[in-house]
């Protein structure tokens, strides 16, 4: 049973800075299959889809990052397949419920497998 728990959530004034941490269990050296190879970070706004923020295709090392956080974001996993998102200049429209997410392909939201509860993340100007 893969489990996925995110934190690290909190309200910040816009033009700072917020790590998000996703710990993991369950995972196995038969995770992340050709098809579905990645991890990635959500969010969802009140009354907007969720959209993908930064993925990270796990056996390459490979990140992938919307437009909307590119320069602005670094996701990262460690030793212990925690996976961390470090966000800078936070701006008010990245106010949202962050979620993270494994197995599944890039910042397709449908292809992933687990998902965690999600962390509020609130910047205000």
């Amino acid at each position: 049973q893969v489990h996925l728990a995110e934190s690290g959530g909190g309200s910040v004034q816009a033009g700072g800075s917020l790590s998000l941490s996703c710990t993991t269990s369950g995972l196995t050296s038969r995770s992340f299959p050709v098809s579905k190879p990645s991890m990635a970070w959500f969010r969802q706004a009140p009354g907007k889809e969720r959209e993908g923020v930064a993925a990270l295709f796990i056996r390459t090392g490979s990140p992938l990052y919307s437009d909307s956080v590119k320069g602005r974001a670094t996701v990262s996993i460690d030793t212990s397949n925690t996976l961390h998102l470090q966000m800078n200049k936070l701006e008010p429209e990245d106010t949202a419920m962050y979620f993270c997410a494994a197995e599944g392909y890039g910042l397709g939201v449908r292809s992933y497998n687990y998902w965690g509860q999600g962390t509020q993340v609130t910047v205000s100007s």
